[in-house]
């Protein structure tokens, strides 16, 4: 039997297909795509593979793809597109079980009906959950309610032979799957912690001019009893048309919102206001499709020192934004920038972080060539405890190979 026959066997002879010359993962060929209808076809594919020796990959809306490090070789694409649904969700319940497929955008449609949310709003348009999952993907709300590995109290996932699973006796399945770029397995469903919907929010909206006051005016609000949702900063660079800022969500009953909301802007003076809608970059991230993206995290003290490496090493100020209450930032560069200039930007930011309690910075996303040039040092060291999950689970290296868990 062929890979084709025994895909089509596995998932319908209408989804599935052979990848054509423009197909890839972050510039790495495809050789085969596959669309399972549900857990059972996922893992029948993985069998599948298993015997043939393939390489499988598994995409969500395919919006992170490129994030990482790229697989060495993708043989089989495992597109999740449709797994999709609530499971199990019981009206005014704080957890539901959802299909691994489904976007985020109709999960929050559905949660809305119900008074509920899952406070994670990231910034990829269209994103799946599985996805987000997979990434450890989180936007401002991580400032209270985390990420994924704290929102994600079980999963299943299809591993290396075809089997489903739920739990693996001495480990977090949960907590290990978040974040693991599809590298121990393939998420099918996760069970996820939700939040009433708040009554109402309010922003405040702060013009900053440079790193060290983002850090001093956030370590105010911090410090203060009026706790925000979300603190987060926006340094356009030099190209960005607008001025820098600050800006922190408030939520609760309208009254009691606005008016810390109006607290806060006392604090932090300097023309602070308060907003009923967020700036426009709120939970967005400030890189485009073409260019190069960083992510940053360390001591949320020690961010701007940061900062400040990589605008040095760059030669000119870079736009960076992120969620500076807790030392989480992403930079774009143009991708015209060299493989010298990014090396030297990286290596500052991981010096100034080594000397400022700890953190790290990774290489994002980058143009294929561009990766191949730099030398960013190259992949973090497992943890030894996700070293034996990853030798556990799939010994072969079979499942996203090459590619690296995020470590932040």
């Amino acid at each position: 039997m062929t890979v084709i026959e025994a895909l089509a066997e596995a998932c319908g002879p209408e989804h599935v297909w052979e990848a054509g010359p423009a197909d890839s993962v972050d510039g790495v060929p495809i050789g085969w795509v596959a669309e399972p209808g549900g857990p059972g076809e996922v893992a029948e594919v993985l069998r599948f593979a298993a015997a043939e020796g393939l390489s499988v990959v598994p995409s969500g809306a395919g919006t992170k793809l490129d994030w990482g490090r790229p697989p060495t070789h993708v043989d089989v694409l495992l597109d999740l597109g449709r797994i999709t649904g609530v499971l199990e969700y019981a009206p005014g319940a704080m957890a539901a079980t959802v299909a691994a497929g489904t976007s985020l955008r109709a999960l929050r449609a559905y949660l809305l009906r119900e008074n509920r949310r899952l406070p994670l709003d990231v910034g990829s348009p269209g994103a799946t959950l599985g996805g987000a999952i997979a990434t450890n993907e989180a936007g401002p709300l991580r400032h209270r309610f985390g990420t994924p590995r704290d929102l994600v109290t079980g999963v299943q996932i299809a591993l290396d032979e075809g089997s489903l699973e739920r739990t693996v006796d001495g480990f977090d399945l949960a907590h290990h799957a978040c974040g693991s770029y599809g590298t121990l397995g393939v998420i099918t469903e996760a069970t996820v912690r939700l939040e009433p919907l708040p009554p109402a929010r309010a922003w405040v909206m702060r013009p900053v001019s440079t790193p060290r006051e983002v850090q001093q005016l956030t370590e105010a609000l911090v410090a203060s009893t009026l706790d925000p949702v979300a603190v987060e900063a926006d340094l356009p660079g030099v190209s960005g048309g607008r001025p820098a800022e600050l800006a922190a969500l408030f939520e609760g009953e309208r009254a009691a919102a606005v008016q810390r909301a109006e607290t806060a802007a006392k604090l932090l003076g300097g023309g602070a206001t308060v907003e009923q809608l967020p700036p426009a970059w709120w939970g967005r991230y400030p890189f485009d499709a073409d260019d190069v993206a960083l992510k940053i995290w360390g001591r949320p003290s020690e961010l701007f020192a940061v900062v400040y490496a990589i605008r040095d090493a760059a030669g000119i100020p870079v736009p960076v934004r992120g969620s500076v209450g807790l030392g989480v930032a992403h930079v774009a560069l143009p991708d015209t920038v060299s493989p010298e200039r990014l090396e030297g930007m990286i290596t500052a930011a991981r010096t100034v972080l080594l000397a400022r309690g700890g953190g790290g910075c990774t290489l994002l996303r980058a143009p294929h060539d561009l990766r191949e040039l730099a030398d960013t040092g190259g992949p973090e060291p497992l943890p030894p405890d996700a070293a034996r999950l990853k030798l556990s689970l799939d010994p072969e290296d079979r499942l996203s190979p090459g590619r690296q868990p995020d470590p932040s």
